[in-house]
């Protein structure tokens, strides 16, 4: 199994709908989740912190840090 997770929530995460953790069957399908979320955490969420997506094993996490 190949992970999502994401490491700090904020307010709008929790509004979102997506898992803090998700599994998926292969890395790719892994891969795809994170960057999908990624895109749409950085896009459509209130501008006020800034996502990345780190890989390591397989399994991704996303971070989050205040925009400068």
């Amino acid at each position: 199994m190949y992970k999502v997770k994401v490491q700090s929530v904020c307010a709008c995460f929790k509004k979102s709908g997506f898992p803090e953790i998700g599994e998926y069957d292969t890395e790719e399908e892994a891969k795809k989740e994170a960057d999908s979320m990624l895109y749409k955490m950085n896009n459509n969420f209130c501008h006020k912190h800034e996502f990345r997506v780190q890989e390591k094993f397989g399994d991704f996490t996303i971070f989050m840090q205040m925009r400068s």
